[in-house]
C-alpha cells in the first residue's frame, strides 16, 4: 500500500509568495516573516475569498453597462452616432470583415464573461467542498489568467480609431462612458485573479 503524502502545510512548511522560498514553520504561528526576503508569510492569502467575492461581484454588475452602453461616439458632419461593442461587431460583420468582428466578440464579451463566471465556479466548489475535478479547476484558472491579458482588446481598438480618423470638422470618434466601465471590469477581474489562493482548491482533499 502506498504511504500517506503530507501536504506542505501538514509537514509544517510554507512557501513565500513574494520570493517563492519554501520554509519551515511551526504549527498554529500565524505571523512570520521571510527569512529571505522579509515578506508576511501565511499558510493561505489573508481573507482570499471574501475579496475575490467583492471584486468579481463588483465586476459581474460593471459588466452590464460596459456592454449596453456606448463605448464610442462616432461623428460625422456635425452628426454623432453612439456605438456600443455590439454595434462594432456588426459594422464589422457587414463590412465583411468577419476576423475583426470574431476577435472583438471573444475579446469583448466572451473573456470577461468567461472570466468572472469561471472564478465564481469555482469559488461556489470551494465552499461547498466539491472535491471532484481539483486538476480541471486548476488548469481552468490558469487558463482565465492566460486570457485576462486580451481583455482589453476594445480598449485598444478604440484608442487605435482615434489616432487614425482625423478628419478635422469632418469625422472624429472620441470614447463614451462604456469605455470607463469596461476598464474597470478588467481591472478587477485581474485583482480578483491574483487575489485568489489557488491553494485552496486542494484544502481538505482527504
Amino acid at each position: 500500500m502506498a504511504k500517506e503524502q503530507l501536504t506542505a502545510r501538514e509537514a509544517g512548511l510554507i512557501q513565500c509568495l513574494d520570493c517563492h522560498l519554501l520554509t519551515a514553520k511551526g504549527h498554529g504561528i500565524m505571523e512570520t516573516h521571510c527569512p529571505r526576503c522579509g515578506a508576511k508569510l501565511h499558510f493561505r492569502k489573508s481573507t482570499s475569498l471574501a475579496r475575490t467575492w467583492a471584486l468579481l461581484i463588483s465586476s459581474l454588475i460593471l459588466l452590464f453597462p460596459a456592454n449596453l452602453l456606448p463605448i464610442m461616439t462616432v461623428t460625422y458632419l456635425g452628426e454623432k452616432q453612439p456605438n456600443t461593442i455590439m454595434d462594432g461587431i456588426e459594422h464589422f460583420i457587414q463590412s465583411g470583415s468577419y476576423f475583426i468582428a470574431l476577435l472583438i466578440f471573444f475579446a469583448s464579451i466572451l473573456v470577461p464573461v468567461f472570466k468572472v463566471m469561471g472564478i465564481i465556479l469555482i469559488m461556489i466548489s470551494i465552499q461547498k467542498k466539491w472535491k471532484t475535478r481539483l486538476r480541471h479547476k486548476t488548469l481552468m484558472f490558469r487558463f482565465i489568467k492566460f486570457i485576462g491579458r486580451w481583455s482589453m482588446l476594445d480598449i485598444f481598438v478604440i484608442a487605435i480609431m482615434v489616432a487614425l480618423v482625423n478628419l478635422g470638422t469632418l469625422t472624429a470618434i472620441v470614447p463614451a462612458p462604456a469605455v470607463t466601465y469596461f476598464a474597470t471590469v478588467v481591472v478587477l477581474t485581474i485583482l480578483a485573479a491574483n487575489t485568489f489562493d489557488t491553494r485552496l482548491i486542494w484544502e481538505d482533499t482527504k
